[in-house]
């Protein structure tokens, strides 16, 4: 298949934070999607094939609550019911759903991390990208000897080899990282859905700008669902609301919504057009000119964020901030005290 319908699915989340019955309501969040997902599909028909949902759209994020509160209200567990849902939910479309959820592991079973997904149209799962930068959450650099001593590396950078093309994952503000993208681009991606939770603008926010540079430096398409609306939290539901868009290869935009739930965001991908300019010479292929062993050495030559840092430490908000406060301090010394 060289061209497919592609939708980013704007959807409102229902935090679960003070919820009675978060687990209940992380069900009634998928029966929520289902419910949107099925419209898209009598809407789009047949050639809908790869839908993206917003990021954490089942339980919104954690605010306030320990790493272990979260992991208990939650997280998914990778084999859960959860999952199953939203697999027949892809399945019964025949499409790739990919979407952003927390996650629990059995391997960790003090953390949680973020994780997006595809699933495909058999309802299992094609693709499991765990998150690599957060602010106030684990990741698996965090418990890294061990994290590839279980998975591998492949693990950590996975693309989906898929009849629709090359799938890959970034979530939310990852997008702002352009080594992820151009990893996940160097492994063959050639479509990032992007989940994320953000603010829009009627102007260029940054999430906007990265992923029109992420599009152009890696000749890839990007697929970004943002939530339609953000209920049940002490701040304006509209925080997060609107912007889904699909970008092309060349940075343009193909398709955006305005706020609320919506449909609005899909358009064709062609994906034999992107093959052929990844084939072309010349100034504006960029991942062709990537002189990746120079930037590899200069990079080790620079500390920033180090391995390892919670194998052997309890999690909590105050050692994420503490971590930043530190690297601050030694890329640029520390502040003066002076106002």
């Amino acid at each position: 298949m060289t061209a497919f319908r592609a939708l980013a699915l704007q959807v409102a989340t229902h935090a679960v934070n003070g919820a009675a019955d978060p687990r209940g309501e992380i069900l009634r969040a998928v029966e929520r999607v289902a419910g949107r997902l099925a419209g898209a599909r009598a809407w789009y028909g047949p050639e809908l094939r790869l839908v993206v949902l917003p990021e954490y759209v089942l339980t919104g994020f954690p605010m306030g609550e320990s790493v272990a509160e979260w992991l208990a209200k939650a997280a998914l567990a990778p084999d859960g019911a959860e999952y199953a849902l939203l697999g027949e939910v892809a399945a019964g479309h025949s499409v790739f759903l990919a979407g952003n959820a927390y996650e629990s592991d059995p391997h960790f079973p003090g953390l949680y991390f973020q994780a997006s997904f595809i699933l495909g149209p058999d309802g299992g799962v094609v693709l499991r990208y765990r998150r690599l930068h957060s602010m106030f959450s684990p990741t698996p650099y965090d418990v890294w000897d061990e994290y590839l001593d279980i998975y591998g590396i492949e693990a950590v950078f996975p693309v989906a080899v898929t009849e629709i093309g090359n799938l890959a994952c970034v979530a939310s503000e990852e997008i702002l990282y352009p080594e992820l993208a151009r990893v996940l681009a160097l492994r063959g991606a050639e479509v990032f859905c992007h989940s994320t939770s953000e603010i829009a603008a009627p102007g260029l926010t940054q999430k906007a700008v990265a992923r029109r540079a992420r599009a152009v430096e890696n000749l890839a398409y990007v697929v970004s669902a943002n939530s339609g609306g953000l209920d049940g939290l002490p701040i304006p539901r509209d925080s997060t609301n609107g912007g889904s868009e699909l970008i092309d290869y060349e940075g343009r935009a193909l398709a955006q919504a305005a706020s609320g739930e919506s449909i609005v965001a899909s358009a064709e991908l062609d994906l034999a057009a992107l093959r052929r300019a990844r084939r072309r010479p010349g100034m504006s292929n960029l991942p062709a000119r990537v002189k990746t062993a120079l930037w590899a050495q200069e990079y080790a030559r620079h500390p920033v964020e180090q391995p390892n840092g919670l194998a052997e430490t309890a999690p909590d908000r105050s050692w994420f901030a503490r971590r930043q406060r530190e690297i601050i301090d030694r890329l640029y010394g520390p502040a003066d005290p002076t106002p």
